[in-house]
C-alpha cells in the first residue's frame, strides 16, 4: 500500500521527466566549468531570481552557510529572527564554518521589525563585533510569509549601513505562489539568495545560491573549501533543470491541499491550528498528550501507512507535497478520526 509521507516537502521522489534528464544528461568536471548541464542550471537559476550569477550547491543548509561565509569576515555578528532556519535547523554551522556569531531578534511569525533590526546593528566600539550581515527567510519555516514591504525597510536600512542582505529562499518560489507576484519580487531587495531544489520542486537533490558576479566568483572558491566542488554534476543538476521549469506552477495545488487539510483539522475536537502561520503548504497544529501521547500517535498513524514527525516545540507539523493528493488527505483525516475516537 502507499506510504503517505506528510514530514516533509523533501521527501519527494522525482519525476519521471527528472529521471529521464539525468538518464541523458551531458556532463562534465564541474570543477573546471566543463560541466554543460550544471552551467545551464545556474544560468537558468540567475535569470529566473533576477541576480547576475548562481552556483550550484548540495543543499539548502550548504547554500546559506556558504553565503554566511562569503559575505561575512570572522568575529562578525549576523542578524536574523530568531526562529530562523539559519539559527535552528543548521547545527550551529554558522559558528563553525564562518566564524561568525548570531544575534537573534524575535519577530511575529518570522517578520523583523526594521526598528528592531536598527537596534540590533552594532555601533563602531573596541568591544563589539561588526555587523557583517542581515538574513531574513522567505517563506519562513514557521509557515509563513514575509511581506515585500517589510523585506524592502530591512534593506533599505542595510543599505545606510553599508551591511549586505541574504535571503534564505528555500521555498522561495512557495513565498512567490502566496504573495502572488514573480519570484524577483521576493529577491529584489537582498543581495544574495539561496534556493532550494528539492523542497517543493521534487528534485532529488542540489540547491542554489545566487548574486552579484563577484559575489558568486568568491562563492564558487569558498564552495571547494566546504567540500562542495563537485565533478560530473550535470547528473543531479538536469533534474534541477526539471524542477525550475516544470515544478513551481503545481505550488499552488499543495497550498490548496494545506488550506483544505488545516481547514479539516480545525474541526476535530482537542486540536488547535496555527491558521495565522499556513500561508503556504504547511499545517502546525497543537494536540495535547492528554489527548493521545506523542509517540502512540506517530506509531498509530504510520501503522497506517502515514509518516508524520513528533512534535517539536508542543507542535505537530503537516507538509503537503506532490506526492500527496486530494484523496491522500482525506485518507489521512479518516484515519486520524479513528485513532482518536480510539483514545
Amino acid at each position: 500500500m502507499k506510504i503517505i509521507d506528510l514530514r516533509s516537502d523533501t521527501v519527494t521522489k522525482p519525476t519521471d521527466e527528472m529521471r529521464n534528464a539525468m538518464f541523458t544528461a551531458e556532463v562534465g568536471d564541474d570543477v573546471y566549468g566543463d560541466d554543460p548541464t550544471v552551467n545551464e542550471l545556474e544560468r537558468i537559476a540567475a535569470k529566473v531570481v533576477g541576480k547576475e550569477d548562481a552556483l550550484f550547491v548540495p543543499s539548502g543548509t550548504f547554500g546559506n552557510q556558504l553565503a554566511v561565509m562569503t559575505h561575512t569576515k570572522r568575529g562578525d555578528e549576523v542578524i536574523l529572527e530568531s526562529n530562523s532556519h539559519i539559527i535552528m535547523h543548521e547545527v550551529g554551522a554558522s559558528s563553525v564554518i564562518a566564524g561568525v556569531q548570531l544575534r537573534a531578534v524575535k519577530g511575529k511569525n518570522g517578520t523583523m521589525d526594521p526598528e528592531d533590526v536598527k537596534r540590533a546593528i552594532r555601533d563602531k566600539d573596541i568591544h563589539f563585533p561588526d555587523t557583517g550581515l542581515i538574513c531574513i527567510e522567505n517563506a519562513h519555516s514557521c509557515g509563513s510569509v514575509i511581506d515585500i514591504s517589510n523585506m524592502k525597510a530591512i534593506k533599505e536600512l542595510a543599505v545606510t549601513k553599508n551591511i549586505p542582505v541574504h535571503l534564505d529562499g528555500a521555498r522561495i518560489f512557495n513565498a512567490a505562489k502566496s504573495l502572488k507576484v514573480d519570484v524577483k519580487e521576493v529577491t529584489r531587495h537582498t543581495d544574495s539568495v539561496m534556493f532550494c531544489l528539492s523542497k517543493g520542486l521534487a528534485a532529488p537533490i542540489g540547491s542554489i545560491l545566487a548574486g552579484h558576479k563577484d559575489f558568486i566568483k568568491k562563492a564558487r572558491k569558498n564552495r571547494k573549501l566546504m567540500g562542495g566542488g563537485l565533478r560530473q554534476a550535470g547528473v543531479i543538476a538536469a533534474a534541477g533543470i526539471v524542477a525550475i521549469e516544470k515544478m513551481v506552477d503545481r505550488l499552488d495545488e499543495d497550498h490548496a491541499n494545506s488550506k483544505y487539510l488545516a481547514e479539516e483539522l480545525s474541526k476535530f475536537e482537542g486540536i488547535n491550528v496555527k491558521f495565522d502561520r499556513n500561508d503556504i503548504n504547511m499545517i502546525f497544529f497543537e494536540l495535547g498528550d492528554e489527548i493521545i501521547e506523542e509517540n502512540q500517535f506517530v506509531c498509530k498513524m504510520l501503522k497506517k501507512n502515514i509518516k508524520i514527525n513528533g512534535k517539536e516545540d508542543g507542535e505537530y507539523r503537516y507538509v503537503t507535497n506532490k506526492d500527496v493528493s486530494r484523496e491522500d488527505i482525506k485518507y489521512v483525516l479518516k484515519q486520524m478520526k479513528e485513532i482518536l475516537n480510539e483514545c
